[in-house]
């Protein structure tokens, strides 16, 4: 396992100076700094003083006036939201890392209502309100987005901010992890989400776009392959994409020896067992090819001289680091186009990045960030 990450525990010196002051006209109060990693499948946020909540990110809104009876709430969240999806509109703000209907590339969903981006803002807002913040204390979140986010999609992010935050900074989700484990020079960060994987090369310096990678195959797509899978294999049986997530997120795999994996599957109504072993490891391997060949790009246009030492510090966050056997079958297929490697997950990849954007929030100057109010 790699260095775990921590939190500091003081703010530093280069964070603006708050100047709001109290009703009395007391003393200065500082910020409520926040790290926040909004991610297309799980959001997680870490705050200075050690508080740190992860929730699925939903967001549903009650359809009619039973229904917000029933659930006693204009709006739910996370698990609360998915587990009742027949009694509220459900939405799953972001896409690829980013909020549905700023993203321009292929198979990109229209949010032609803002209904995503209203959804997004609401989301962020009830990341803000699990740090219990005081009344009308400032908040400055940093934020972490996928490498190659467009000028449109940061600001969307940015938009979505505004409702809950006073100042934000966005800042790509593997340099985050690099920076909370204070490592910050020749070594590759991959940082596997829902929507995106995301790699990014450190060299002592904040990273350009030559330094990262985003690949649009990451967690939804496994989803997405192992329903595929499980459909042409058991076509009597009842599967949708979430029930598949489940079971990757219990099972998943990609090494080469596993225990038998057995699912019960509805078949007419009835819950039937099914083996998915094999099915498993072909869907979870659809993320090794793209990111060796990812990493293939980055080491490969690295300076010749530290193109080892790159091929030997690479960390794996984010949930896809969770993943069985992921670290080590990367390592065996780099050797074929790369050389030898080192992939180290790290301890926590779910808090990885929200825990290196606190670490930012703390660290840089006023000129890094963007005031909102």
């Amino acid at each position: 396992m790699s260095e775990k990450s921590t939190i500091r525990p003081h703010i530093g010196k280069n964070i603006i100076e708050a100047k709001r002051r109290d009703d009395d006209g007391g003393a200065i109060q500082e910020p409520l700094l926040l790290g926040i990693d909004l991610g297309t499948s799980r959001s997680s946020v870490v705050s200075l003083d050690g508080k740190r909540k992860t929730i699925e990110s939903y967001v549903g809104y009650p359809k009619d006036a039973v229904a917000k009876k029933l659930l006693k709430a204009d709006v739910i969240y996370g698990k609360h939201a998915l587990e009742n999806r027949l009694a509220v509109e459900l939405y799953r703000p972001l896409e690829k890392g980013v909020i549905k209907g700023t993203f321009d590339g292929e198979g990109a969903t229209v949010d032609a209502e803002g209904r995503n981006v209203e959804a997004a803002k609401d989301l962020v807002g009830h990341l803000v309100e699990m740090m219990e913040p005081g009344r009308d204390e400032l908040i400055y979140a940093v934020i972490g987005v996928p490498s190659l986010a467009s000028s449109k999609n940061k600001q969307a992010m940015i938009d979505a901010a505004k409702a809950s935050c006073d100042a934000v900074m966005l800042v790509s989700e593997p340099f985050t992890v690099a920076y909370g484990m204070e490592r910050m020079s020749d070594i590759l960060v991959i940082d596997i989400g829902a929507g995106t994987s995301d790699l990014c090369r450190m060299h002592g310096t904040v990273p350009t776009e030559e330094d990262e990678v985003t690949i649009p195959i990451a967690g939804d797509a496994v989803d997405a392959k192992l329903l595929e899978l499980i459909k042409a294999a058991f076509p009597k049986a009842s599967v949708t994409q979430n029930m598949c997530k489940s079971f990757k997120e219990q099972y998943g795999y990609v090494s080469d020896t596993k225990d038998k994996i057995e699912v019960l599957l509805p078949v007419d109504g009835k819950p039937t067992p099914h083996d998915i072993t094999l099915i498993m490891r072909e869907a979870c391997s659809i993320l090794i090819d793209p990111i060796v060949h990812g990493i293939h790009k980055l080491v490969s246009t690295f300076n010749p001289e530290y193109q080892e030492r790159l091929r030997n510090n690479i960390l794996l966050s984010g949930g896809g680091g969770l993943m069985r056997g992921l670290n080590k079958r990367i390592e065996v297929e780099m050797e074929k186009i790369v050389g030898s490697g080192k992939v180290t997950i790290v301890e926590e990849p779910l808090y990885a990045g929200a825990v290196g954007a606190l670490q930012l929030a703390q660290d840089m100057p006023a000129d890094y960030w963007q005031q909102l109010r």
